[in-house]
């Protein structure tokens, strides 16, 4: 049988060598029956704990997230690590960081819905892109005619957040305006030009919109101006976000 001591070594051995973080059954699965008996659950979660009591003191936390458990800088270290990438700050537009919180906080939500609540068009550009960086998925339908995709958040939208479940989302009532968020985005930037789409009113669009509730239709025409704050104003993210913590490789 592997000494407990063992059993340690190789699962912070195995978190600092992934790329993504590791539930207990991924850690699990390391282990062959035939070459001794799998550790249980409890020694795993035990190893676990220790590990991350082990960090206390540390620039280094053992963090869980949605997807399982993994290694990260801490946040009063991680200004000076992310000297580290010296590549352009990537930047987001508010149009897409305003469909993005929509989306986690009022979901299932169809595209027709945002539209009515934000008053302008969402640039099927914002959506494309929101689910190839697999924050945002399709989670269903809405039972009304045409049958609307329902959105929904993603693991790797609370990974990336460094949550664990949707019920770590800050209160609504603590979030004030869209441009109080500070993200840092380590992918490619959406160019200004992505979302002009997005800052029509949506009105003009929602005709050519299969997906568009016919709620979103009934835009009143003092609303289908562009707002001067919504126009495609693009934001530069900080590199000190507390939100999105550098993993370990």
């Amino acid at each position: 049988m592997i000494e407990f001591s063992q059993i340690k070594r190789i699962v912070e051995a195995a978190l600092l060598a992934s790329s993504h973080p590791l539930s207990i059954p991924q850690l699990s699965a390391l282990f062959l029956e035939q070459e001794a008996p799998v550790p249980s659950h409890d020694d795993l979660a035990r190893a676990l704990d220790e590990l991350a009591a082990d960090c206390d003191g540390r620039g280094v936390e053992l963090k869980e997230v949605a997807s399982g458990f993994r290694y990260q800088v801490r946040e009063d270290v991680h200004a000076w690590v992310g000297r580290l990438w010296t590549e352009r700050q990537t930047r987001y537009s508010r149009a897409l960081l305003e469909t993005l919180s929509l989306i986690a906080y009022r979901q299932p939500i169809t595209r027709g819905e945002i539209e009515q609540i934000r008053g302008v068009a969402v640039s099927t550009n914002i959506v494309k892109t929101l689910e190839e960086r697999e924050w945002i998925r399709v989670v269903g339908y809405r039972d009304v005619p045409g049958k609307p995709e329902l959105f929904g958040t993603t693991k790797i939208f609370l990974d990336y957040f460094n949550l664990k479940s949707l019920d770590e989302l800050p209160p609504l009532a603590e979030i004030h305006e869209v441009e109080d968020f500070d993200i840092q985005m380590t992918l490619a930037p959406i160019a200004a030009g992505d979302d002009d789409e997005a800052e029509k009113p949506a009105a003009a669009v929602a005709s050519n919109d299969p997906d568009a509730d016919p709620a979103a239709n009934a835009v009143d025409e003092s609303d289908a101006v562009d707002d001067p704050d919504d126009s495609p104003q693009i934001r530069e993210a900080s590199t000190a976000d507390a939100s999105t913590p550098e993993q370990m490789t």
